[in-house]
């Protein structure tokens, strides 16, 4: 399965941008996604593919919406109220488990990112 995320680009602290994560092949069904960012690939959210149950972490609560739209095989990112430290590359990773597992190591296939800065 191959994903290529979109959606990035500059935003002023306080905005908003959506980020996509498709595939452009294979169904994502029953896959569960996830969205981690930067280098250290911290985990930000996972949809999972057993039910669409949303597990946020920190860096999503609160500003961040992850939803999933089957038909166009894509998974979103909504993000608001942006901050400068949340500047980074966003990577979408899908995993065949149905179930959502924590950690960048447990998922199967990844995108190559899409940059997001925050900034006056």
């Amino acid at each position: 399965v191959q994903v290529v995320e979109s959606g990035g680009g500059l935003v002023q602290p306080g905005g908003s941008l959506r980020l996509s994560c498709t595939s452009s092949g294979s169904t994502l069904d029953n896959h569960s996604i996830g969205w981690f960012r930067g280098n250290k690939y911290e985990g930000v959210s996972c949809i999972s593919g057993l039910d669409g149950s949303i597990y946020d972490e920190r860096a999503a609560k609160g500003r961040f919406i992850t939803s999933k739209d089957n038909a166009k095989n894509t998974v979103y990112l909504q993000m608001t109220s942006l901050k400068p430290e949340d500047t980074n590359m966003y990577y979408c990773a899908g995993s065949t488990s149905t179930y959502c597992l924590r950690g960048p190591g447990t998922y199967d296939y990844w995108g190559q990112g899409t940059q997001v800065t925050v900034s006056s």
